[in-house]
């Protein structure tokens, strides 16, 4: 066990690591990768793997180094925390609006590829004056709402003005594409029906980026897709671009979707390891709770079987039979229970590192970004 405030050092084996820990499966993680990576290129499409799925800088470069053409993020601390560990095409793949971070973000833009997106002129006439005051360039993807009704514009009126504003901007703004990302698609559960909201994304993509194309306004990249439909965007022949984050880590809630057989399974690489700290007749209690392994998807379930989490707290995961009535073995105390999260996203970020290991011994421990960098 390392003596410093990381879980592990390489070398332990994985009963010694200091719990709750986040445990990454080297060889699912690797396996994953060579999957969707592999998927994409077949077909002609980049990968820009979603960091924010992670925020650890190692995976992302593991992501690059298996193909990826860069990395996208949400938030301008995260994209600053990936160019430090040398990560150099970043896409903001979210807006921003606040002068100190739009200041920022030019500042970064000056020593790295940067991509932001954009909803609104304002926003756009903003951008453009921070990159003036530093003296950079930043791409630029105007937004589209295919589904999510969350950020972007749906009307090809108002992807025409963005377009016409950016152009205004020139030479510190320059229009990459379109970036057109369903999230709400991502966990619909039957193959069918994700295929369908897909194929409505692409046709409203392909409707916007044949507005710009006719208006003399070129859209070089139209960038989207997740874990759920990447296969779907990757099929459309409008999609350049695919942004997967999940599916190097996966969860239980994408393991709820209904599989489609012609796209690769994903395996799953995230867990929380919990050391028994009670144990009972009816009952048994793990030492790690919320601040531990999030539950905004969802309990999250033990590898124990026979085994169900029954609730969690703060501090403490209770977990119980499934069937009272059997005799399922009870977990030894001090033995260590392996949990997976119904959502990875917000579980990794509980953690400040992540603990890699190949079979049962740790060969690394890598840092995740400071929560701070969700700014």
């Amino acid at each position: 066990m390392s003596s410093s405030n990381e879980p592990a050092a390489p070398g332990d084996l994985l009963e010694r690591v200091d719990t709750p820990a986040l445990i990454l499966d080297l060889d699912a993680f690797e396996a994953n990768l060579a999957a969707l990576h592999g998927y994409a290129a077949a077909r002609g499409v980049r990968v820009r793997a979603h960091g924010k799925a992670h925020r650890c800088p190692a995976l992302a470069l593991r992501q690059i180094a298996a193909g990826a053409a860069g990395i996208c993020c949400q938030k301008v601390g995260e994209a600053e925390g990936f160019a430090a560990a040398g990560i150099d095409d970043i896409l903001i793949s979210n807006e921003v609006v606040d002068s100190p971070k739009l200041a920022r973000l030019a500042r970064l833009a000056r020593d790295v590829r940067l991509a932001v997106c954009v909803d609104h002129p304002e926003a756009v006439r903003a951008l453009a004056q921070a990159c003036t005051d530093a003296h950079a360039q930043v791409d630029v993807l105007i937004e589209l709402d295919v589904g999510q009704g969350r950020c972007g514009v749906r009307d090809v009126g108002e992807v025409l003005t963005l377009a016409r504003a950016i152009a205004d901007a020139a030479p510190v703004l320059r229009l990459r594409g379109l970036q057109a990302y369903h999230g709400s698609a991502q966990h619909l559960r039957a193959p069918g029906e994700r295929a369908a909201s897909i194929a409505a994304a692409s046709r409203r993509a392909a409707q916007a980026r044949d507005a710009l194309e006719a208006g003399g306004c070129a859209c070089g990249e139209i960038t989207g897709g997740g874990t759920g439909t990447f296969a779907y965007e990757a099929a459309s022949g409008v999609y350049t671009e695919i942004q997967p984050g999940s599916y190097a880590l996966m969860d239980l809630d994408y393991r709820a979707n209904g599989a489609d057989l012609a796209v690769p399974a994903m395996r799953q690489a995230i867990g929380v390891l919990m050391s028994v700290m009670s144990v009972h007749r009816t009952h048994a209690v793990l030492d790690g709770g919320l601040k531990a392994v999030s539950v905004d998807s969802g309990a999250p379930a033990p590898r124990l079987s026979g085994w169900r989490v029954r609730g969690v707290s703060d501090e403490h995961t209770v977990i119980e039979p499934v069937d009272r009535s059997a005799a399922a073995p009870a977990p030894a105390l001090g033995s260590r229970c392996m949990l997976d999260p119904g959502h990875c996203d917000p579980t990794m970020n509980l953690h400040d590192h992540v603990v890699a290991c190949r079979g049962d011994r740790v060969e690394a421990v890598w840092p995740v970004l400071a929560r701070s960098a969700s700014r």
